[in-house]
């Protein structure tokens, strides 16, 4: 996985999409997720677009678009049961799947060891 400074984790699936959501850290800090609007599948998103709102007890965040591409599975669950994100935000509480354009930005962003280094 790869992380963004924006509080994003990336996956790299075998198929080339790649599934993003926020790390635990960003879901603790917001505390408990009340609200989450998600882009809509076959949506085109470009990197650093608002392609999420999320809103919490404490806080409303846009989450961005950390590449280029097409959204081809949102995670339908959490629109449901936002506090699925709360409980495993690195695992089943996942925003969507994205087709990139690209793959080559992904070198930009921190692997695990760097994100814990930002986060302190």
């Amino acid at each position: 996985m790869k992380y963004t400074e924006e509080h994003e984790w990336i996956r790299t699936e075998d198929d080339g999409t790649v599934v993003v959501g926020i790390t635990n850290h960003a879901a603790n800090e917001l505390g408990d997720i009340v609200f989450i609007e998600l882009p809509e599948e076959g949506d085109e998103m470009t990197k650093d677009d608002e392609v999420v709102v999320i809103e919490s007890v404490k806080a409303a965040s846009d989450i961005l678009a950390p590449l280029d591409g097409e959204v081809v599975e949102v995670n339908s669950a959490i629109v449901d049961e936002p506090g699925k994100i709360n409980e495993d935000a690195e695992g089943d509480g996942w925003f969507f799947r994205l087709k990139p354009a690209d793959l080559a930005p992904m070198e930009e962003y921190m692997d695990e060891a760097g994100y814990k280094a930002f986060i302190g």
